[in-house]
């Protein structure tokens, strides 16, 4: 679709305010150097910034040889975002200022009897207003709300179009949470909030390039190309852990045979505990996060079981993340999500070791493979964003006067 001289300026708009909120304070000078915008424009959009207030002047520092430079930064107490995090077995939920920085936090466990849209919407209602109440902030100072939600999703009309952890097929999301959210609501998918968080604040940072590969429940990769979000052509890309690991393997939720998810997912370490250490007593049966949590306890104590597990698993990942590394050549690729952090170093090494077995020597000696550093949950924080990229849309101008922000159900605009 052929962007628009609207598009483009929501979009030059976003990326001034993303390195303010990356290097605050800065000159408008330094902007346009860092951002590749002419002076003039850049100038144009910080005062469309400062108007919002979004960003607030804060001073000047000396130029060699010329006037003061004008100093800006981005206004924390202008406005509030809300990033939701909802996973096969959680709904996690953080709100942030304008400088992306946590303000409160809520969590609601989710049941494997809650699969209903209806339910898995009640907890995210009931987070939502949970951390707007911690935080003690206005509504109206709620700019929106992004929501990661797994599987595949068409961000124009706000649909979970299928979600295979669940069997959703064609839900329409937004819809139900606008019955219980007031705020506006911008919908994606954890692979690209995770991306973008990792691009704004984490090991991607100042990359061109990167693959942020998400081990939960779920599994899938985030991909940055080129300096952006590479989301594909119907907003699919990075569905990695349903690519065929194993011919003819084990049955994946999906209905395919051998997926990579079945083998490195959550379920699928169980499912290698259970070959490994039948009678395990580091297996939790139906609870995912308490036999990750215990892998993770019997690594860090020698137990064999919970080593040869971490070491088969850290196998079938390596060979994957190896397909990764050869077909887009990045310069990073970051573990993310809550297996990943909770199995952590000892996870780390052994996929590298694995990743070098199969990998091509020339694109892997380009690439870096780390863990994820950011110390809250990135897909929350990625989903803020997502919410922060709405609400400079949503904000028009008209006759040299702003008009209020949408407060309802909303389109994302393209990225």
């Amino acid at each position: 679709m052929k962007r628009t001289s609207r598009d483009i300026r929501t979009a030059n708009r976003y990326e001034v305010l993303r390195q303010m909120i990356a290097e605050s304070p800065t000159s408008r000078q330094e902007l346009a150097a860092a951002t590749g915008l002419s002076l003039a424009t850049v100038a144009t959009l910080v005062g469309e910034l400062l108007d919002l207030r979004m960003i607030t002047e804060v001073g000047f520092e000396d130029s060699a040889g010329g006037r003061p430079r004008g100093l800006v930064a981005v206004n924390s107490s202008g406005g509030a975002l809300i990033g939701v995090d909802i996973a096969e077995t959680y709904v996690h939920v953080e709100l942030f200022d304008l400088g992306l920085n946590v303000l409160a936090r809520a969590e609601e466990d989710v049941r494997p009897s809650e699969s209903l849209p209806e339910q898995v919407v009640g907890h995210v209602a009931t987070a939502v207003g949970s951390v707007v109440m911690q935080a003690g902030i206005e509504g109206a100072r709620v700019l929106g709300v992004g929501v990661s939600v797994p599987g595949q999703v068409d961000r124009a009309t706000g649909t979970s179009e299928y979600a295979p952890n669940w069997d959703w097929h064609d839900v329409p999301l937004l819809d139900l949470l606008t019955e219980h959210i007031a705020y506006p609501l911008y919908l994606d998918n954890p692979l690209r909030a995770s991306a973008v968080a990792e691009l704004w604040f984490g090991a991607a940072r100042g990359r061109g390039n990167a693959v942020v590969v998400n081990l939960g429940t779920g599994v899938g990769a985030g991909l940055v190309l080129g300096g952006g979000l590479h989301r594909g052509v119907s907003n699919s890309a990075g569905e990695w852990g349903h690519t065929t690991m194993v011919l003819d393997g084990r049955l994946c939720r999906c209905g395919n045979h051998g997926c990579v998810e079945t083998y490195v997912g959550a379920r699928g370490i169980m499912l290698n505990l259970r070959e490994i250490g039948p009678d395990s007593e580091l297996l939790h049966a139906d609870d995912q996060t308490a036999t990750i949590d215990a892998l993770a306890r019997g690594v860090a104590a020698d137990d064999p079981v919970a080593r040869r597990v971490v070491r088969e698993t850290a196998r079938y990942l390596g060979a994957g993340v190896a397909d990764l590394v050869n077909l887009f050549n990045p310069e990073i690729v970051v573990l993310s999500s809550w297996v990943a952090r909770t199995l952590g170093e000892p996870l780390l090494h052994e996929v590298r070791e694995a990743v070098t077995r199969h990998a091509l020597p020339r694109p892997l000696a380009a690439t870096e493979i780390v863990l994820s550093p950011i110390p809250t949950d990135p897909v929350c924080l990625g989903a803020a964003t997502f919410a922060l990229e709405g609400a400079l849309q949503a904000v028009g101008q008209k006759n040299g006067k702003r008009t209020a922000p949408v407060r309802s159900r909303t389109t994302a605009p393209p990225s």
